[in-house]
């Protein structure tokens, strides 16, 4: 009797169907604030900040809005400074 190899690796290391393999190529994401004809980040443009903030008031993460590290600390401030001049609520609808 002869035996067979069975190919069961479906979902191996190597094998590119896998579902939980990470892909090699990362997608870049832009910072939307950076860059040509980007607004400027002041605590009067309250349309542009109201796009950085939750529905309850809450700053939203980088992770979320793709914004730049030293971007997202300037947004951070001018929200706050918007907040205390009540020009924005601190508290959700």
């Amino acid at each position: 009797m002869m035996k067979r190899k069975k190919d069961k690796k479906k979902f191996g290391k190597n094998n590119s169907n896998s579902l939980f393999n990470k892909s090699n190529q990362r997608q870049s994401k832009s910072c939307p604030l950076s860059g040509k004809n980007a607004p400027e980040i002041n605590y009067k443009n309250l349309k542009l900040l109201k796009k950085y903030v939750s529905d309850t008031a809450k700053i939203l993460p980088s992770r979320i809005t793709n914004v730049s590290l030293g971007k997202q600390r300037k947004l951070s401030l001018e929200i706050k400074k918007a907040r205390a001049l009540a020009l924005m609520p601190y508290v959700g609808e």
